[in-house]
C-alpha cells in the first residue's frame, strides 16, 4: 500500500470518534406501596322515593328504569274518579249559594230605600244584614271546599322529589295505589365507590389514602392493579367493623354513568415493603428468560433475574426485581 494511503487510513482512525462509555445504574433498595385489589360497588349517597299523593288508578307513567328526571318533573298521574263527582258537587253548591247571595242583596237594597221612606223598620234590615253575613261566608267556605278539590285533583301528578336518575318503577299503568305507595326510586348522587376490606386491613388504610380505580369491564392485569387505572380518594372509614370487614367510601370523578350497585376493581394501599427496582431498559429477554447486565470485578457479566410488577417513580418507569441482584450491584445500561 503507498505511503500516502497509510496517512490518510491513519488520519481518519484518529478523527473517528471513540465509542461511548456504557451508563452504569446502581442498584438500590425502594419502598413501594403494598396494593390490594378488591371490588368497590357504586353507590349513591341519597335515594328518594317518589310517592303518590292521592290513592286512586295509575293513568300514565312518564319516565322507566334509567330516565334522567329534574325536580318537579311529572312521573305518574294518578287518577281518582270521585274527585271529578265532588267537583262537580262543589261547583253546584257555591252556585247555589251565590244565587241565594244576589237574592238577599237585592232584598237588602230595598229594605233600605224602604227605610229612608219610613215604611220599613230597623229590625228587618238588620235581620237582612245578618242574613247577608251568613250567606256571604257559606259562599267563602264554598269556594275554599272547591279549591281543596281541585288541589286533589292537581296532586294526581306525581312529581319528581328531586334531579337525578331513576332507579326502579315498581307499578304500571292500570295499577291501584293508595296514598304514599312508591311510583319509582330516584338515585340523586352524588355517587361514590363502597369498599368492604378484611378486619386485618383495619389498621392499614386511613381517610385521604390514594387508591387506583380499574375500568368497568373488570378487567386487571397481570399484577394487582387494575388495568387502565385512575386514582380516587379514601373520603370515609367507617367505625364499625360488621361481620369482619371493615367498610370505606371512594371518592372518584366520573362514576355518575355507572350502573348503581355495579362493581369495579379498586387497589388499595395496605402496607408497604422495600424492593429492587431497575429501569425497564436494562432487562433484556432471550428465549424466554430475563437478564439484565451488570459490571462485576472480572468485567460485564449477563445475570438471569425473575421480574416482578412495573412501578411508576418520580424517574420514571421502573420494573421490581425479585431475585438475581442484589443492594449495590452496578447494571449497565444499554
Amino acid at each position: 500500500m503507498p505511503k500516502q494511503s497509510l496517512f490518510i487510513c491513519a488520519a481518519l482512525l484518529a478523527a473517528a470518534p471513540l465509542p461511548a462509555a456504557a451508563a452504569e445504574f446502581v442498584v438500590t433498595p425502594g419502598v413501594i406501596a403494598e396494593m390490594k385489589a378488591v371490588f368497590g360497588q357504586v353507590e349513591s349517597r341519597t335515594v328518594v322515593p317518589a310517592r303518590a299523593r292521592i290513592g286512586g288508578t295509575i293513568r300514565s307513567i312518564n319516565v322507566s328504569e334509567g330516565s334522567e328526571v329534574n325536580e318537579g318533573d311529572v312521573i305518574a298521574t294518578v287518577v281518582d274518579d270521585k274527585i271529578a263527582l265532588e267537583r262537580q258537587a262543589a261547583d253546584a253548591q257555591l252556585k247555589a249559594l251565590q244565587s241565594q247571595l244576589q237574592n238577599v242583596q237585592k232584598d237588602y237594597e230595598r229594605i233600605q230605600k224602604l227605610l229612608t221612606q219610613g215604611i220599613a223598620t230597623q229590625s228587618s234590615l238588620d235581620a237582612l244584614r245578618t242574613q247577608l253575613d251568613v250567606i256571604t261566608n257559606q259562599v267563602v267556605a264554598a269556594e275554599a271546599n272547591k279549591a281543596v278539590v281541585e288541589q286533589r285533583a292537581r296532586e294526581g301528578e306525581t312529581l319528581a322529589p328531586a334531579t337525578g336518575r331513576v332507579l326502579t318503577v315498581p307499578v304500571t299503568p292500570g295499577s291501584v295505589i293508595m296514598a304514599g305507595e312508591e311510583i319509582a326510586r330516584i338515585a340523586t348522587g352524588p355517587y361514590y365507590l363502597r369498599l368492604s376490606l378484611p378486619e386485618r386491613h383495619a389498621s392499614e388504610i386511613k381517610e385521604g389514602d390514594t387508591v387506583l380505580v380499574g375500568e368497568r369491564s373488570l378487567t386487571r392485569s397481570s399484577s394487582s392493579t387494575p388495568s387502565q387505572a385512575r386514582q380516587g380518594k379514601i373520603a370515609k372509614v367507617y367505625p364499625e367493623i360488621d361481620n369482619g370487614r371493615v367498610i370505606a367510601d371512594v371518592e372518584v370523578a366520573d362514576v355518575g354513568d355507572y350502573f348503581v350497585n355495579e362493581r369495579t376493581l379498586v387497589s388499595i394501599p395496605v402496607g408497604k415493603r422495600s424492593v429492587l427496582l431497575v429501569p425497564r431498559q436494562a432487562v433484556k429477554t432471550l428465549h424466554g428468560v430475563d437478564y439484565v447486565r451488570i459490571s462485576a470485578p472480572q468485567g460485564e457479566i449477563d445475570v438471569a433475574v425473575v421480574l416482578g410488577e412495573a412501578v411508576e417513580t418520580a424517574d420514571g418507569p421502573r420494573i421490581e426485581i425479585l431475585s438475581g441482584l442484589r443492594d449495590g450491584d452496578k447494571v449497565v445500561m444499554p
